[in-house]
């Protein structure tokens, strides 16, 4: 009877012990779970501000859940190249240079050429800049401009016993080889589009000496144009202005595409 009472209580503890043996397992893995989500919760902070050699060595599983921060690319902004300066002769004071007597003004034509050339020369793509004769941006001492081509644009005197144009740079000059391809490329496109002679013998000291060429940065390549004489060349000076600015453009565009223009 003993023996049968107390295999009775054991079959009876059985289902208890499993019971309580399987709380404790969920208790325990239970516990388990919010120990592992924690680490996973630590980790992705921690590695997430790591370099992506970091983030290699972390298990897999957990570098899907990790979002690395987007780096903004870095854009090197193209360099805007600088613009051509056109000096419009007489420009911008009282001083209008020579004039005709039926009122043609050398600084109209200046005026208005610089005007057509930058038009030209801007819609080949580059950047222009029309300066006043003593314009502000021009300086002796201080030298500081430095465009990629300086033309200043003038006209000779009312008379009519001379005829053509003429192409300069200063006498001393600190980049002669660069000065003179410019003085080339203008003369030859400028006599292409004109027509007009080159007249060598008139080229004087107010020239070669110009104060422009002297007040701007000493390595820009320069040159200084006198377009025609106001008298042989009237008409042309007058009337047919889109070529003289044609002529203009077309040098200074040969030059900045590095021709010889010999």
């Amino acid at each position: 009877m003993g023996i049968e009472r107390l295999s009775d209580l054991e079959e009876e503890s059985r289902p208890l012990i499993r019971r309580r043996a399987l709380e404790w397992l969920s208790h325990f893995f239970l516990i388990a779970a919010g120990v592992v989500l924690f680490a996973t919760l630590v980790s992705i902070v921690f590695v997430a501000r790591r370099p992506p050699e970091v983030v290699a060595m972390v298990p897999a599983p957990i570098q899907t859940l990790i979002q690395l921060p987007t780096a903004t690319p870095t854009i090197t902004p193209t360099p805007v190249p600088p613009p051509i300066a056109l000096l419009a002769g007489h420009s911008g004071g009282a001083d209008t240079g020579a004039i005709c007597p039926d009122g043609l003004r050398e600084v109209d034509i200046t005026t208005d050429v610089a005007a057509r050339a930058k038009v030209i020369l801007e819609s080949r793509g580059y950047r222009v800049d029309i300066l006043a004769e003593f314009d502000q941006r021009l300086s002796a001492t201080r030298r500081d401009y430095s465009p990629r081509a300086f033309l200043a644009i003038h006209v000779d005197s009312c008379i009519y016993y001379a005829s053509g144009y003429k192409v300069a740079r200063a006498e001393f000059s600190a980049n002669p080889e660069e000065d003179d391809r410019l003085t080339h490329c203008v003369s030859t496109a400028y006599a292409a589009a004109t027509q007009l002679p080159f007249h060598a013998g008139s080229i004087t000291r107010d020239m070669t000496h110009y104060h422009a060429l002297n007040e701007i940065d000493a390595q820009t390549p320069a040159a200084i144009i006198e377009l025609g004489f106001l008298g042989s060349e009237h008409d042309l000076l007058k009337n047919k202005r889109d070529v003289l600015a044609t002529g203009i453009s077309d040098g200074i565009d040969s030059f900045l595409r590095g021709m010889t223009c010999q």
